[in-house]
């Protein structure tokens, strides 16, 4: 008979081993990882507080996802669940939505966040973001475009990039609408 400290230990190992074994099984690892343009590029910092890998970078366009998370996921870097914000500096393909989400694979989950952006493209992405999302079981959409719309004083003069109060608050809607899926 184990002396009752050692059955103590040996029950919170095994629940600890239970909470990460299914990540560890399917050989992805935990976590989430943000992939965005200029605008996810000014709330880097908050995103990184909050437990996010950010690869964001000024001008980045959707069509340039799709390698980027295929190279991840083939060399083991690409967690559980990822973020995509792009289509903010042109039009996007649907084509390259599908791609992100199928080069991924359909072990993780894809957040695809749509556009606040004052440019003839934003209703197209949007749409198309929306539409990528129906396709795919293992995509979701984040609407920041619903969510911020009303809220100028989060965004400069342009109307999409963040302000230090727009920043706080990108990162928390994305931290929470990832913690809700």
């Amino acid at each position: 008979m184990l002396p009752r400290r050692w059955a103590l230990f040996l029950l919170v190992v095994a629940a600890t081993w239970l909470s990460i074994a299914p990540a560890a099984v399917a050989g992805i690892p935990v976590g989430r990882y943000a992939i965005g343009d200029s605008v996810m590029l000014g709330a880097r910092d908050q995103l990184i507080a909050r437990g996010f890998r950010v690869n964001a970078e000024k001008s980045r366009q959707f069509r340039d996802a799709p390698l980027l998370v295929r190279t991840l996921a083939a060399g083991g870097h690409l967690p559980l669940n990822v973020i995509v914000h792009l289509g903010t500096n042109g039009l996007l393909e649907g084509i390259d939505c599908d791609r992100v989400v199928r080069a991924a694979g359909a072990r993780r989950h894809v957040f695809l966040v749509t556009l606040k952006v004052p440019r003839p493209h934003r209703e197209p992405n949007n749409a198309r973001l929306r539409a990528c999302a129906r396709r795919h079981v293992n995509a979701s959409v984040i609407d920041w475009y619903t969510y911020s719309r009303h809220h100028s004083a989060w965004f400069y003069g342009d109307g999409f990039h963040l302000t230090s109060s727009g920043q706080q608050a990108y990162a928390a809607f994305i931290d929470r609408s990832v913690d809700a899926v």
